[in-house]
């Protein structure tokens, strides 16, 4: 992971004076995990989880916002402030939460490496899990208090990589192995050798 961390610091900035990584994959696969682990490699680097900018009412339809709220600000090297979303409460939240303009920045969801964020991106990671297995994890994860919303969530899931899929443009692959994570070259072409970087952690924390 220190390996990935030093690889990305050393890319140019994408966004202002920013390196925006982003953390892509199908919902359930490990994307949250993976920020987490990869933002203290990076020394504590911010992550911007989409679940907080998403919505009941916008699953995938956040972009306009994101681009507004939190790249403007941080392409001029100023803090982005957004509400983040209560999914219990149905509603945004009246505190704002700063993000500041770091070295690197990781934004971390569904839908992290859509078109109208990779022109900002420094580099798109992809959590290679096959969507059945990650929607699996997924509702284990949730239980039956969100079955309902599962149901719904699939199907715009599909319906969002169908009319605008990430995978095809990520820089690198990150896949779960027994000794940590694998990172590979994506299908854009633009990563380096293959490399594992290691994890000790019990592989089932991944979420």
């Amino acid at each position: 992971m220190h390996s990935l961390a030093a690889r990305l610091r050393r890319l140019p900035p994408s966004c202002g004076p920013v390196r925006l990584i982003g953390v892509d994959g199908h919902a359930g696969s490990g994307k949250s995990t993976l920020a987490a682990r990869l933002a203290a490699a990076l020394g504590g680097a911010p992550v911007l989880h989409l679940d907080d900018v998403a919505s009941h009412a916008e699953l995938f339809g956040w972009d306009a916002r994101l681009l507004r709220e939190v790249i403007g600000p941080l392409s001029r090297g100023e803090n982005a402030r957004y509400a983040p979303y209560d999914w219990r409460a149905r509603r945004f939240g009246p505190a704002s939460r700063t993000l500041a303009p770091a070295p690197a920045v990781l934004v971390e969801g569904v839908g992290a490496g859509r078109r109208a964020l990779r022109p900002h991106l420094a580099r798109l990671l992809w959590m290679d899990l096959p969507r059945e297995e990650s929607w699996a994890r997924g509702r284990a994860r949730d239980g039956a208090e969100q079955r309902e919303f599962w149901s719904g969530w699939v199907e715009a899931e599909r319906r969002h990589f169908a009319a605008d899929p990430s995978r095809p443009f990520a820089d690198l692959l990150v896949r779960r192995s027994a000794e940590g994570y694998e990172v590979l070259p994506g299908p854009a072409g633009a990563a380096g050798p293959d490399q594992v970087a290691t994890q000790g952690e019990d592989p089932e924390a991944m979420c």
